[in-house]
């Protein structure tokens, strides 16, 4: 547990409150409002007192060198963290947390931090975490008032502590639907919406319960965006995501880069094991087994067409070269499958050793290899 209120903001968490006549209940709006006016107006008033242990940092920070000092050393970055922290995190909770456990219906959440739910509680840290980094950075210039300037940084350092994150985790920091992919879905409004949401999506480190996709949610907003209220199913927005897929896998590297790596960092699902016999529950699968196959295929091409390049800038000929890489590349085993169920196998060597037998075949696979080498 993280350490008690601070006494900087001690007017914030007391704000009065209004009482109902004749309910016995609060007005929170009341409250709420009264909270905000007096963070508004806090460097128009008599300075708060201060949390014990905060002290020095509230001195750097009205001495504009808070940012220098942290950045000093190891040990006074820990010390002032922890300093900031005990004045960031009620500031956090009471503009920031309480308005999102409200609207995600989580009442208990929102009535205090010490009532929330471990994945929310697990949030909220991690709101006060991108508050103390984004303070042990930006506060390089005097403020007089450290509590009432937290308050003022919640969304901008929230907004960059957020698109750090998903680039870390390889996704697209600001998601724009690329030109090339909305002519790939041929400038459908719903499918473009859809291609951008998808890009969200494989940012989140969460899956959508079991499944990979918030399929019910897209459906909604499919029904909104189409009309098409009753055909708009988790079903037909399956199908839809498939579409915009297909369309993103035509760009191999930038679907790797930007789709499948951010996809494979996400957090499985963990179910507690059914009492009793049961059927083992079906694992949650990120991409499909026909992804996987077209994603080796496509690294194979890669690897396939780089030493066919190498060997013909030597002088071998044409068709003895293509034979005999596409014959190693391809023919190999691959060891993934023994991983997959029998059903699920595809022996994808024996098909090319087939192709390669037949000598037109080989004449039409050596074409268009050349052409591919020729287009660069």
């Amino acid at each position: 547990m993280r350490p008690g209120p601070a006494e900087a903001v001690e007017t914030v968490q007391t704000a009065p409150t209004v009482q109902t006549a004749g309910t016995g209940e609060t007005d929170e709006p009341f409250q709420s409002f009264q909270t905000l006016q007096s963070l508004q107006t806090a460097e128009a008033t008599a300075e708060p007192a201060l949390a014990a242990g905060t002290a020095e940092a509230v001195a750097l920070a009205r001495a504009g060198t808070l940012a220098s000092t942290a950045a000093g050393s190891p040990e006074a970055r820990r010390r002032l963290a922890g300093q900031v922290y005990t004045v960031a995190w009620p500031i956090v909770y009471e503009r920031l947390t309480r308005d999102i456990e409200r609207r995600r219906g989580h009442r208990g959440c929102a009535v205090s931090f010490q009532k929330m739910l471990p994945e929310c509680l697990d949030g909220f840290h991690d709101a006060v975490g991108a508050i103390v980094e984004y303070v042990l950075v930006h506060a390089d210039r005097p403020i007089r008032n450290l509590p009432a300037w937290i308050a003022t940084r919640i969304t901008p350092a929230t907004i960059d502590a957020h698109r750090r994150q998903r680039g870390r985790r390889g996704a697209l920091q600001r998601p724009r639907l690329p030109a090339w992919l909305g002519r790939a879905l041929d400038s459908d409004p719903w499918l473009g919406e859809l291609a951008l949401r998808i890009l969200v999506w494989v940012g989140v480190p969460t899956t959508a319960g079991t499944g990979l996709w918030p399929l019910e949610d897209w459906a909604g907003r499919r029904a909104a965006a189409t009309g098409d209220w009753t055909g708009s199913d988790p079903h037909r927005v399956q199908r839809d995501v498939d579409t915009v897929l297909a369309a993103m896998r035509k760009r191999p590297r930038w679907y790797a880069d930007y789709v499948e790596r951010p996809l494979g960092g996400k957090q499985t699902p963990v179910v507690a094991h059914p009492a009793g016999p049961a059927v083992e529950p079906t694992p949650l699968r990120l991409v499909s087994s026909a992804e996987e196959d077209d994603l080796r295929l496509t690294a194979l091409a890669e690897a396939a067409l780089a030493e066919i390049r190498q060997r013909l800038a030597t002088g071998e000929p044409a068709r003895a070269v293509v034979e005999s890489v596409v014959r190693t590349v391809f023919a190999a085993e691959d060891p993934d499958s023994y991983a997959r169920p029998p059903h699920e196998h595809v022996a994808a060597g024996e098909r090319v050793l087939a192709l390669i037998c037949d000598a037109a075949e080989i004449d039409r696979i050596v074409t268009e290899v050349l052409a591919i080498i020729a287009e660069g």
